[in-house]
């Protein structure tokens, strides 16, 4: 798994890959949803719920119709009708990102397709779970899912379901920077739309095209084709795709240096995907956002944007570890008045029981002063534990205030720690020159699947706390991990002369433990192949939250440095120009040529050659 800040390169749409079945078309949906609440037609109650599922384009109202669809088709174990219950369950999972609920649907609905030898759905359903494979970067589980629904769907020769497929393939081939390939499925199934008179696909395969070619830096093309599928969508109303393609357009007037046109474009995607809860969208059009006003200089704004991206990115991507500090608080004063006051109640009520007894006996005055003196005896006794009591709960609060701050030190930076002690918040920082470190570990996605929970832990752990005394010992900030992706960063507080050179030594000591473990046979079980990134620049720097709060840095320096990382190979470390110029009289470097990046074109790299 290679981390990368998601922008509009991932293709997230056409998962509905059965949704082309029938037109949709709002007003009809409408009428269908009233009709059904009314109790006035005349079909079956399963037969008019499965037209809504199926026109419904709305994720909230398909997913509420799917639920009440599988509850009522379960009564009668309708196979047909839970096949497109969950069908069209898993439909609006994905278009709302949540992508391990829509699996799961998914293979639910698989499994009634076969008991009812349904092939095209079987073949649809293919393509559906490969889709879902593909924007959760499982490109081996989603590449044979495409291979199985598209030969499924040639011998059944339904034309409508082939380009669908063939269109979704495009976006597997389009994520894995295969762009001939994409264009080549992308225009296959717009041949075929075309020739059916297929407005819905016409306006897809135009807007993937539309993606393809502006990732080809054919921005002409690229606009053309991306309008003409907008203004198909917008007569359909299918927004979610609308959001994606806004993006698009944004990156493409950006590279023209349209910074207006740029940031009107990446607005309309994040209003449209707001309106419509589109997660996945909402988190890329704050990203995109954050990227053009920290591009003209706006931190505050772009510090904005990029905690909302960070907060909806985290609810689509399943998979982060968070920290929590619990506060302890004790209650431990009493009130010593009322202590007090409870004894002298005690005293006169001996005094008036003494008076009262003058002329008993001596023995009952005995025993009365007896009664005295132990109830006398009890407050004491009392009052002696719950000074104890006191003390102990002074030193379990010192301790536990020990933790916590121990604990607030692992999260974040010294001075950053102790700013948010005591002003209760931490005010981002600019820092102008530090060098961020990505690395990650290669084919860990594929031997991740095989792992359970506990050993998955384990492995990470391993590795990842191994670094943390590795960057700690060259002066290095710990930012944050994501799956197997780690990164660092030098310069923050400490170190700010040698930031570089830090990251450099940090890097190679990296390396060194991954390739020593490689040779341990005792850890053959633990073994990977390493790719290590470095960049210096400016960075913004500060806290994003008030409770589960992260101790993060963006700006155009973090996405560089995953490019770097991403461009690397195993074993090396692979740096920016920007870097090499830091550590060029300490360390002889490979130039490479300047190698393209998405979003940033030609970048000059160089491997650094270890000493």
């Amino acid at each position: 798994m290679t981390y990368k800040s998601k922008g509009c390169f991932v293709l997230v749409f056409l998962c509905f890959s059965f949704c082309f079945t029938f037109c949709q078309n709002k007003k009809l949906v409408d009428s269908l949803i009233i009709e059904y609440y009314s109790g006035s037609y005349e079909e079956d109650e399963l037969d008019i719920l499965t037209k809504i599922v199926s026109e419904e384009t709305n994720p909230d109202k398909q997913l509420e119709f799917s639920e009440l669809l599988i509850s009522k088709a379960s009564i009668d174990s309708s196979f047909s009708y839970l096949y497109t219950g969950y069908l069209q369950k898993g439909n609006s999972h994905y278009y709302k990102g949540n992508n391990a609920e829509a699996l799961n649907s998914y293979f639910k609905s698989l499994k009634y397709a076969n008991r009812t030898n349904d092939e095209r759905g079987i073949a649809s359903l293919m393509i559906s779970i490969a889709d879902t494979y593909n924007v959760m970067d499982n490109s081996n589980n989603a590449e044979i899912y495409y291979n199985k629904g598209i030969r499924q769907l040639r011998k059944i020769n339904d034309s409508v379901k082939i380009a669908t497929a063939l269109l979704n393939a495009g976006d597997y081939y389009f994520n894995s920077g295969k762009l001939d390939s994409s264009l080549a499925y992308t225009k296959e199934s717009e041949v075929i739309f075309l020739k059916i008179n297929h407005p819905i696909g016409q306006a897809y395969s135009l807007g993937n095209k539309g993606m393809i070619y502006a990732q080809q830096n054919k921005d002409i093309l690229a606009e053309q084709s991306i309008n003409a599928a907008i203004t198909i969508l917008e007569e359909l109303q299918d927004y979610y795709p609308i959001s994606v393609y806004f993006t698009y357009m944004s990156d493409i007037y950006m590279r023209n240096n349209n910074f207006q046109l740029a940031l009107n474009y990446a607005k309309r995607s994040l209003d449209l995907a707001t309106t419509y809860g589109l997660k996945e969208q909402i988190s890329e059009a704050n990203l995109k956002l954050s990227e053009l006003h920290d591009m003209q200089g706006d931190q505050i704004l772009s510090y904005k944007y990029y905690k909302e991206h960070i907060v909806y990115r985290d609810s689509v991507k399943n998979l982060k570890s968070v920290q929590e500090m619990a506060n302890l608080r004790t209650d431990y004063e009493v009130s010593q008045n009322q202590i007090k006051a409870d004894y002298e109640i005690s005293q006169k009520q001996i005094e008036v029981n003494l008076l009262n007894e003058q002329k008993k006996s001596q023995r009952i005055a005995v025993i009365a002063i007896s009664i005295a003196l132990i109830l006398i005896g009890i407050v004491a006794f009392g009052l002696f534990r719950r000074n104890k009591f006191i003390q102990r709960t002074k030193r379990i609060i010192e301790e536990e205030k020990e933790r916590s701050d121990k604990l607030l030190l692992n999260i974040l930076p010294r001075e950053t720690a102790q700013e948010l002690k005591e002003k209760g918040k931490v005010k981002a920082k600019k820092h102008d020159s530090v060098s961020v470190l990505f690395s990650d570990f290669k084919g860990f996605t594929s031997y991740s699947e095989n792992l359970s929970p506990e050993d998955l832990v384990e492995t990470v752990d391993f590795y990842f706390s191994k670094f943390d005394q590795i960057i700690e010992r060259h002066g290095l900030e710990k930012i944050k991990t994501i799956g197997d992706a780690y990164m660092c960063v030098g310069g923050l507080e400490n170190s700010k002369e040698n930031h570089a050179q830090n990251a450099v030594n940090a890097a190679f000591e990296i390396a060194s433990f991954v390739e020593k473990t490689k040779n341990d046979m005792s850890a053959s079980g633990l073994t990977f192949d390493i790719r290590i990134g470095i960049n210096s620049g400016p960075v913004v720097a500060g806290v994003v939250g008030t409770k589960k709060f992260a101790y993060d840095i963006w700006g155009d320096t973090v996405n560089i440095a995953s490019r770097m990382e991403s461009a690397s190979e195993p074993g090396k470390v692979n740096i920016s120009d920007t870097t090499f110029k830091k550590i060029k009289d300490k360390w002889t470097c490979e130039y490479r040529g300047e190698i393209q990046v998405k979003n940033k074109g030609a970048m000059k790299m160089y491997f650094v050659n270890s000493h």
